[in-house]
């Protein structure tokens, strides 16, 4: 990667070990990598290799690159897609919303079958006959045996005719023609519900292959499997003994397909709604940002207010997740961006690979988390709830700041702990930066001022791309004109299509949760294993909570954050409900058990891309990461156990938020030091003194009097003992070197 560029135009010194186009670095303290004639040479080639390298993370699959009359195609009809969601702000179609949903699936379904490769094997005898090209494709491999990007390969002839397929079961409500006993338009196929034609059945059928074939490339085999298990329970339920708990009346295929295919609950319910009325819209928002410079702003911003601390690099790296999580909302992507340019930093402070890859990946999933622009599933919370995503946002701010304290904490600890080096970044004065390029601050200033005046969501989205657009005219090396204007477009667009595909396949659940009423009979059984414990109340509720993060944290690990959540929330959060939670409560729980499970070994979407960039060990890097973000897996459990729990919801009045507040970053403040073994400001901590401290922070998670007077007990316990072991052992002698970037 080249010398890094401010956006005031000066350069630092520092430049990855590796970049996009060369794959992982060689490992700190190896002979320099000559540069390639391949490598890019300038500073927006490599803002594009860095956006490449984070598009093959954004989801489970990395999808293709398309050129010629393919990449035409996708071009055209990702722009008429955007267009048709910013025209459906303002003019929404006559029809209805359903309507809306039909067309919108129709342009990005088949949309997925170009953009994302099959990945099948096929035999050895089969593939030998298979011209030059498609064999490298299919074994992912060329003829000099590397191993080439994705990106490289073309739509074959069955995806073309997949696409073509997707067309036809899209539109087919909507067609205006009569096709055997079916068809008609859209008012005769809604007559026709709980009563299919034979050709809706056909047409529906093949709708549900398509979207699991969709997943499948986009996200992998497990989601898929996960909609074919609650198909078959919806299909066999019936034949289950009636005296077990999940057992239901049974349904036969027909009901089923009507379900998912011409009801509000299936294909075209709530999380297809939420994709094609908000996501996409924050995309191409996230995508304008982008490619306005805020991005490369905000990282230099981060590395310009630390440049002189003993703890720049990660400082660094930690508030550039935040600060571009801002607008992202997605993990793995982050994660990419600033490790593009703060590995480098990390790396001559003395971070081994791995250290740094887990604190990238975990100030990276932060991004889900982080206002305004969290992750899918927040705007399926506000769709459920009915409540306007202002207040989800509400909801989400102190998590955030706690999430984000504790990975402060880790870095600060493992500076001190490890010995590591100050660097002195010299990027200027970010009173500067501000001066200059404050502005991109203004359309994420003005997306919560226009929520909070009563502008609906997509509005308030939409003024702030407007906005965005208008000030990237003040940087005439980031002006969006009308050819970028289309990329960005097209960008964003793009990065909807496996989550429209998730969010159609989610449907698959929720209709079969709704017909079949397991929603409420797991719930029983959740409860029930907790009684089967205890007869407290309390304890039956804290074991349902435990229980509940244990299946979120199991079910993440397989399918992606989206539909984790609308799994966990047709699951578990009627357990919770019927214990007596408040619905924000429950569904922010579930929410960040969701998000987590970005961050739990062994399919940390996150870690694999933070190793991927510092080109650390995988397993080691997963570790690290689940280290760096083990205090925000304990705070959602206080949400849910006790009322003043709810004051970390913004909810319940400002002693009740203080309180709570004030608690659980004293929780997190210890549990940090208890998994970090130190101290700061007094030295190294003994395993009794991090025992100590564990339960110190997780009793302080019980926000009562009596439990927090015993955490706060515990923990001054654990701080005493460092004092003494620290006067003990008396002060070692530290004299780091200070190397300037």
């Amino acid at each position: 990667m080249p010398p890094i560029s401010s956006p005031d135009g000066s350069q630092s010194r520092a430049r990855p070990a590796n970049s996009s186009a060369d794959g992982p670095a060689a490992s700190p303290g190896g002979p320099p990598r000559p540069r390639s004639e391949a490598e890019p040479s300038d500073p927006s080639v490599a803002e594009q290799a860095t956006r490449d390298l984070a598009a093959q993370f954004e989801d489970e699959k990395p999808g293709r690159v398309l050129s010629g009359p393919a990449g035409l195609l996708l071009t055209v009809a990702a722009l008429v897609v955007g267009a048709l969601a910013l025209w459906q702000v303002f003019r929404p179609l006559s029809q209805g919303s359903k309507y809306y949903l039909i067309i919108f699936l129709a342009g990005v379904l088949p949309l997925v079958f170009l953009a994302y490769p099959s990945d099948l094997r096929l035999p050895a005898r089969l593939r030998a006959r298979r011209p030059r090209a498609d064999r490298a494709e299919a074994t992912g491999s060329d003829s000099d045996g590397r191993v080439p990007a994705p990106a490289s390969t073309r739509p074959t002839v069955t995806d073309w005719a997949l696409s073509a397929l997707a067309v036809a079961a899209c539109l087919y409500p909507v067609l205006p023609i009569r096709i055997g006993s079916g068809g008609g338009g859209y008012n005769a196929f809604l007559d026709r519900q709980g009563l299919l034609a034979a050709t809706d059945l056909v047409l529906g059928t093949l709708l549900l292959l398509l979207l699991l074939e969709a997943c499948r490339r986009a996200t992998g085999w497990i989601l898929p499997a996960v909609c074919l298990l609650f198909l078959g329970y919806g299909y066999y339920g019936g034949l289950l003994p009636q005296s077990w708990p999940v057992a239901h009346a049974g349904l036969d295929f027909s009901q089923l397909v009507d379900a998912f295919y011409n009801s509000d609950s299936g294909f075209y319910g709530t999380p297809l709604d939420v994709a094609a009325s908000y996501i996409v819209l924050f995309t191409i928002y996230g995508a304008v940002l982008e490619l306005s410079g805020a991005g490369r702003f905000f990282v230099e911003l981060s590395a310009a207010a630390f440049r002189r601390s003993r703890t720049a690099a990660g400082r660094t790296a930690v508030a550039s997740g935040f600060l571009l999580g801002t607008v992202s909302g997605s993990g793995a992507a982050t994660t990419v961006s600033i490790g593009a340019v703060t590995w480098p930093l990390l790396r001559r402070a003395g971070y081994p690979p791995e250290r740094a890859g887990g604190m990238l990946a975990a100030a990276g999933v932060g991004a889900i988390l982080s206002p305004p622009t969290l992750g899918a599933a927040a705007f399926i919370i506000a769709e459920y709830l009915g409540v306007s995503y202002l207040q989800v946002l509400g909801w989400a701010t102190v998590p955030t700041v706690l999430y984000y304290l504790g990975i402060l904490l880790a870095v600060e600890i493992d500076a001190r702990r490890s010995g590591v080096r100050p660097v002195v970044i010299d990027v200027g004065s970010p009173w500067r930066l501000l001066a200059r390029f404050g502005y991109h601050f203004a359309s994420l200033i003005a997306i919560i001022v226009f929520l909070a005046i009563g502008v609906s969501a997509t509005r308030a989205v939409v003024f702030a791309i407007v906005l965005a657009v208008v000030l990237s005219y003040l940087d005439r090396a980031h002006r969006l004109t009308p050819g970028r204007l289309v990329t960005a477009l097209v960008t964003g667009v793009r990065g909807v299509l496996a989550v429209t595909a998730v969010c159609a396949a989610a449907g698959i659940i929720t209709a079969t949760t709704t017909k079949t009423g397991l929603g409420p009979q797991a719930a029983a059984l959740l409860i029930g294993g907790a009684q089967a414990a205890t007869s407290d109340p309390t304890l039956v509720l804290v074991l349902t909570a435990l229980l509940a993060a244990v299946a979120l944290s199991l079910l993440g690990l397989a399918v992606p954050v989206t539909a984790s959540f609308v799994i966990g929330w047709v699951i578990v959060g009627p357990a919770l409900l019927d214990l007596g939670v408040t619905a924000p409560a429950a569904a922010m729980f579930v929410f960040y058990f969701a998000v987590l499970s970005e961050v739990s070994p062994p399919t940390a979407l996150a870690a694999v891309a933070a190793a991927a960039v510092t080109g650390g060990r995988l397993v080691p890097t997963m570790w690290q990461t689940l280290r760096y973000a083990l205090p925000a897996y304990l705070t959602p459990i206080a949400f849910v156990i006790t009322p003043a729990g709810l004051g970390l919801l913004g909810i319940g009045g400002v002693q009740r938020i203080a309180f709570a507040a004030g608690v659980t970053a004293l929780s997190v403040a210890v549990l940090a030091v208890a998994a970090g073994g130190w101290l700061p400001g007094v030295g190294p901590a003994g395993v009794p003194e991090r025992v100590l401290g564990a339960l110190a922070g997780v009793t302080l998670l019980w926000l009562e009097p009596v439990p927090v007077t015993l955490g706060a007990a515990l923990a001054a316990i654990a701080a005493a003992g460092v004092i003494v072991r620290r006067r003990s052992a008396g002060r070692p002698s530290s004299n780091p070197v200070e190397e300037k970037l």
